[in-house]
């Protein structure tokens, strides 16, 4: 009798060839048998039975019980670095370079992180320099804007601000060797809208004096229509229009009481009209002057009524209006920021004093008045023809939203300064703005998920296509110089 007993064979002496074949036959058979029951064992379940679990064996349990040893293998997938942008996102970017300003550190490469308008402008990563800045009170979107100014001047930038209501500018305006222009009741400093401002070298006689009238236009018109409170009628934007150009023929550089003289008591002489025209003048433009009045006998008499007291010199690195002695709550504040903003941004025509920042703090103040929102829209859409860059600071992207009803013109106006801004930062957002954030800046799931995790100093950067988680960083001057949370920290004993 044979016997097989682990691949050895024992064949009786006497046996026959035939026999001896056939139990050598018998005997690799059952030898491969055995081994491919050891190597299915060791292979677990099988390709057609996915999921099943591996066959039971005799060996005491273990904490590696049922486990295969062999490694996970997984097909490779082969894909277009385009797709894989969307599969992955915020995988694998190069940055922005090393070009800029230092920001601080980019939270999904860990590397540096630098930023310049104008530079990504040249590289045509965008479409203008303009910048959206959004974010709850306490996250640091304040410091981020004033970091931004502040180390800018290393690189010839200057900053302008025209209306710092809380003051906290100042500081920094002043360190870095700027101009602060405090302006308020009681102070001596007075200002008047309707100068020129700075005129630019390659401009004709013609040419600056429709820019110069355009710009006086539309001040006093969004200064009438934000006292009002309303549009102007089509009779009384007429009556003020006559108005500045009759002041503008008595005297080089009119003032506020000029146009009011004769838009209340327009002279014949003056006017070149008839009696019965200078009648009509005069009732059309009433309602027009007594608003401009308030500026000269009311509660802002003193502050734009006559001549400039103060000479703005736009070589300074940073330059401020200092409108905190108004108080936060004053009604008058978006007049207040529209006059003297626009005798600030007379400055801006001038390319000769190179590329600058034009910070509107608290810009949600103006956005809210449909005059002023227009008036900024006008600016940001100036940008690349001056060489500026404006950045609106707000608290909510809501805001830009809860502007005036659907398809009136404030909401066009908001849409359009909003489109006019390809770089939009989103610090952190209250969780029942998230939806509305969102879809404000086209964000995908991955990005609106992050608008409520963000801790201070994070923000969400959208710049053209491509977006960035950032930390921004600050240095022990930039941390006590930016501190805006100092009343709020407890003191000593």
């Amino acid at each position: 009798m044979n016997r097989v007993h682990a691949g050895a064979v024992i064949t009786p002496a006497d046996a026959d060839r035939r026999t001896r074949r056939a139990t050598r036959k018998s005997a690799r058979a059952l030898v491969r048998q055995h081994r491919d029951a050891e190597q299915a064992q060791r292979r677990g379940p099988s390709d057609d039975e996915p999921g099943s679990d591996p066959a039971p064996t005799d060996e005491p349990s273990s904490a590696a019980a049922g486990r295969s040893w062999l490694a996970l293998r997984l097909q490779a997938h082969r894909a277009t670095t385009a797709a894989l942008a969307v599969v992955y996102p915020f995988l694998a970017d190069g940055g922005l370079g090393a070009r800029g300003i230092y920001i601080g550190r980019d939270l999904l490469s860990g590397g540096s992180f630098c930023f310049d308008p104008w530079q990504l402008y040249e590289a045509r990563a965008v479409t203008n320099p303009n910048v959206l800045l959004a974010g709850v009170i306490g996250q640091g979107k304040s410091s981020l804007a004033k970091a931004i100014a502040w180390r800018s001047v290393v690189f010839g930038r200057r900053t302008y601000v025209p209306g710092d209501i809380k003051g906290e500018w100042t500081p920094v305006v002043e360190a870095a060797g700027g101009s602060v222009i405090r302006l308020g009741p009681g102070r001596s400093t007075r200002l008047n809208p309707l100068d020129e401002g700075a005129r630019p070298g390659n401009i004709s006689d013609a040419q600056w004096r429709t820019l110069v009238q355009t710009r006086r236009r539309q001040l006093l018109r969004a200064i009438t229509e934000t006292v009002l409170d309303g549009p102007l009628a089509p009779t009384e934007h007429t009556a003020l229009t006559t108005a500045l150009s009759i002041a503008e023929q008595s005297t080089a550089t009119p003032t506020l009481p000029d146009v009011v003289q004769h838009l209340l008591a327009p002279s014949p002489l003056a006017a070149d009209m008839s009696a019965d025209d200078v009648a009509a003048l005069r009732d059309d433009g009433r309602r027009a002057g007594h608003a401009l009045r308030r500026l000269i006998h009311g509660d802002l008499a003193g502050l734009f009524d006559g001549p400039s007291t103060t000479v703005f010199d736009p070589s300074r690195p940073m330059i401020s209006l200092d409108l905190s002695a108004f108080g936060e709550n004053s009604e008058a504040l978006p007049v207040i920021m529209t006059c003297a903003s626009s005798w600030m941004e007379g400055a801006l025509q001038d390319s000769r004093h190179g590329r600058r920042w034009i910070i509107y703090d608290e810009a949600w103040r103006l956005m809210a008045v449909t005059a002023l929102l227009r008036r900024m829209q006008a600016q940001w859409k100036l940008s690349r023809a001056f060489g500026i860059a404006n950045m609106a600071v707000i608290h909510r992207l809501s805001d830009l939203d809860a502007i005036g009803a659907d398809g009136s013109e404030a909401r066009a106006l908001a849409a359009g300064l909003l489109a006019d801004c390809s770089t939009r930062i989103s610090y952190r957002q209250e969780s029942d703005q998230v939806a509305n954030s969102a879809n404000l800046l086209g964000l995908t799931s991955t990005q609106r998920d992050l608008l409520t995790d963000l801790g201070v100093g994070e923000g969400l950067w959208r710049i053209g296509q491509r977006a960035y988680v950032v930390a921004h960083h600050l240095s022990g001057i930039e941390t006590a110089l930016f501190d805006t949370d100092a009343r709020m920290k407890a003191h000593p004993q």
